[in-house]
């Protein structure tokens, strides 16, 4: 794989304006949000499936792929909001991380 954080955003950016092609309306924040909200609700059920929260009638073989996936489609819909309100993730990820760290070494750890 080895695709870098900017390289995924321009994949998934490139695989958005294609589904806007058959999609309804066009997406704002509304709907991503709630595509966002979909998709959490989606991986809090594989993470209580991978738990065994759910008694299934079938074993689930592919959890761990399954969970993957769904953790994917987060990331999608955040990218997706970032890119509609024009802000650089990578940026605000990596200033927010560096907020953390300054304030856990004024912590002492």
């Amino acid at each position: 794989m080895g695709k870098t954080f900017t390289e995924m955003e321009d994949m998934y950016k490139e695989i958005t304006k294609r589904f806007s092609k058959i999609e309804l309306q066009e997406w704002k924040a509304e709907g991503a949000m709630i595509e966002l909200t979909k998709q959490v609700g989606e991986l809090a059920k594989q993470v209580m499936i991978k738990e065994r929260y759910y008694a299934l009638e079938e074993e689930v073989l592919d959890t761990d792929d399954r969970l993957g996936n769904e953790m994917a489609d987060v990331i999608a819909q955040i990218i997706r909001l970032a890119d509609y309100y024009k802000i650089d993730l990578e940026k605000a990820f990596i200033e927010a991380r560096e907020d953390e760290d300054r304030y856990l070494k004024s912590r002492g750890v």
